[in-house]
């Protein structure tokens, strides 16, 4: 570790953004044993020292008072996209192991030069979603590594509905450059994929916007319209380097609602995994047909226990400072980070292009996560 604070307790955590989602993060951080968090920093001040008020942080600033803290050891970057790569950066400069909200960044240059500088440093970066730490999804893998399925040969997942603007009271930004269904969405489904299945090669994709403008269905500003800057749906391919191949729908525009489609089809099985936006759920798999008449019949799915503790976000987090600790690599890595960032953008480019684009990244195996990882049992 490269702060102040002494190894062998808790370690020092503070925040740089307290948005809403940063509830969920505080009531799992606060409830793991290896970090503390001491500092929530934000624009606003008085929101800063209210979060810190109602989750019992003992301080709260701006953001320069987060990296002068002497025993923040690790920074929560909570900000919004654009701000992200940014933000890690400065933390990075200040001597802070970083742990940040999706996507790592919006372009190739800033958020590679960031994992540069923290590897000079010594320092870790960890990225957004740790969703694939969770037991739903490691069951699944685990499944899948000891040949349920056979040799998995294709994927296919699908996130559609008809978009946040009936809900979100300020929906504007999420069909801005650096957002839309893909960017938004998107690093859920593309980091599960690409931690059963590594390296991404070559992507193609077709775009389209069912609007120009949409409307605000909710809240005081309900009735304006807004812009609409990037596809609204999208239909990728992906080829990954090990073989296998996937096709991906991730729209705004779909009257029917249906998400958290992630299907994984072998030479042996075909396998249900969870909705990779989510911890924990249903896993099964069906056999193949040994042979049948006129009519195939209805095929059973076999159910496969969940194993694993059941948390949220900020696993990811207790991972790295783990994995520091234990000097392992750690599950949602900078690294897996990037090359997600990198497979978004080129599929944008595709869609653009009308042209299959290579990904000129890769990423190391993703580590599985063991069974017996308790997030409430201190190790460091």
């Amino acid at each position: 570790m490269s702060t102040t604070r002494s190894t062998g307790g808790p370690i020092g955590v503070g925040f740089i953004g307290v948005g809403v989602i940063s509830d969920t993060y505080l009531e799992n951080l606060n409830s793991f044993p290896d970090v503390e968090v001491l500092i929530l920093g934000d624009l606003d001040v008085e929101r800063a020292k209210s979060q810190a008020a109602k989750h019992g942080v003992p301080a709260a600033g701006t953001a320069e008072d987060v990296l002068a803290h002497p025993d923040v050891q690790v920074v929560v970057n909570l900000t919004i996209p654009a701000v992200h790569a940014e933000v890690s950066a400065s933390a990075i400069a200040a001597g802070k192991h970083v742990w940040t909200e999706k996507p790592l960044g919006l372009d190739r240059t800033s958020t590679a030069r960031l994992l540069e500088d923290a590897k000079a440093k010594g320092l870790r970066v960890g990225c957004a979603p740790d969703t694939v730490l969770g037991p739903g999804f490691q069951t699944a893998k685990r499944e899948i590594l000891k040949g349920t399925i056979g040799t998995p040969l294709f994927a296919q997942t699908s996130m559609q509905w008809q978009g946040p603007e009936v809900f979100h009271p300020n929906p504007g930004f999420l069909f801005a450059k650096g957002a839309g269904p893909l960017l938004d969405i998107g690093p859920y489904y593309i980091t599960a994929l690409v931690s059963l299945f590594g390296t991404v090669d070559k992507v193609a994709a077709m775009g389209l916007r069912a609007q120009l403008e949409r409307t605000i269905q909710v809240g005081d500003r309900a009735g304006e319209t807004f812009p609409v800057e990037v596809p609204s749906t999208l239909s990728l391919l992906t080829s990954f380097e090990a073989g296998q191949q996937a096709n991906s729908l991730v729209s705004f525009d779909s009257p029917l609602a249906r998400q958290g489609i992630v299907e994984i089809h072998g030479t042996e099985g075909s396998i249900f995994l969870p909705d990779p936006n989510m911890f924990e759920g249903a896993i099964s798999y069906v056999k193949p047909f040994e042979s049948f008449g006129e009519a195939p019949p209805a095929q059973e799915r076999i159910e496969i226990p969940q194993e694993g503790t059941v948390t949220g976000r900020g696993l990811g987090l207790l991972d790295m400072v783990r994995a520091i600790a234990e000097d392992r690599p750690h599950v949602a890595s900078g690294e897996l980070g990037y090359h997600v960032l990198d497979i978004m953008l080129s599929a944008e480019e595709s869609a653009a292009s009308e042209e299959f684009v290579a990904v000129k990244s890769s990423v190391s195996e993703v580590p599985t996560v063991p069974v017996d990882f308790d997030p409430f049992a201190s190790t460091i």
